[in-house]
């Protein structure tokens, strides 16, 4: 089949799937279809599973391309498919946000380097308090891992980090007068009332993101 009819069959599960991270994929050597004498990408349904196993390892376990690429390997070696690996659980209320990583504990958590988090750091994408970081910083790093296989390296986030010091710094402002209510529970208000403006924020960002990069493929 065509790529414009592999792009259909994946949509329904992947709606942002393009032909350019098609080509990415086979670029980095994670499908091969074959080609036609005119130079046209030819998809066999074995192909099409193939896709649709790598962009699942992606969407739903944050796996790099490269351990992505070793597991494929093994099950090309006969070897049986292992199952869907367990998604982290984002950073909440409770234990793992009150968690504290270290450099070296991140890295090892996040499979991937300390000189890989040392250069979030340096960029700022990544901020410290004293010699620990946070429990979203495990998230922040799968994300970031996935934007460098695409060539957006730390020092291209800098300034999407600055924009969300300054959503939060808007939200801030827009619940202070709730924490000051001396009732008993203006800081319970105001904590919802910040999740909620936070969560708004992000939609509209990701809405925005979205509408512009609709027409780039």
């Amino acid at each position: 089949m065509r790529i414009s009819d592999v792009l259909n069959h994946l949509r329904g599960d992947f709606p942002h799937v393009s032909h350019s991270k098609l080509r990415f994929l086979e670029d980095q050597g994670l499908i091969t279809p074959v080609r036609t004498p005119a130079g046209y990408r030819q998809y066999s349904p074995a192909d099409v599973e193939r896709l649709r196993f790598v962009l699942s390892e992606q969407r739903d376990s944050y796996l790099p391309l490269k351990v992505i690429k070793e597991r494929l390997a093994a099950m090309d070696a006969g070897e049986p498919a292992p199952g869907p690996s367990p998604r982290p659980a984002p950073d909440g209320p409770g234990e793992d946000s009150r968690r504290r990583w270290t450099v070296e504990s991140l890295a090892g958590t996040t499979g991937t380097s300390v000189e890989f988090v040392e250069s979030l750091v340096t960029a700022g994408v990544l901020q410290p308090s004293g010699d620990t970081l946070d429990g979203s910083a495990a998230e922040v790093v799968r994300i970031v891992q996935r934007l460098t296989e695409h060539g957006i390296e730390p020092r291209h986030l800098r300034p999407l980090r600055s924009s969300a010091a300054r959503h939060v710094a808007l939200v801030d402002q827009a619940v202070a007068p709730y924490r000051s209510h001396q009732n008993g529970n203006g800081g319970t208000v105001a904590g919802e009332l910040a999740a909620e403006l936070g969560d708004l924020l992000a939609r509209l960002h990701t809405t925005w993101i979205r509408q512009g990069t609709d027409g780039t493929v």
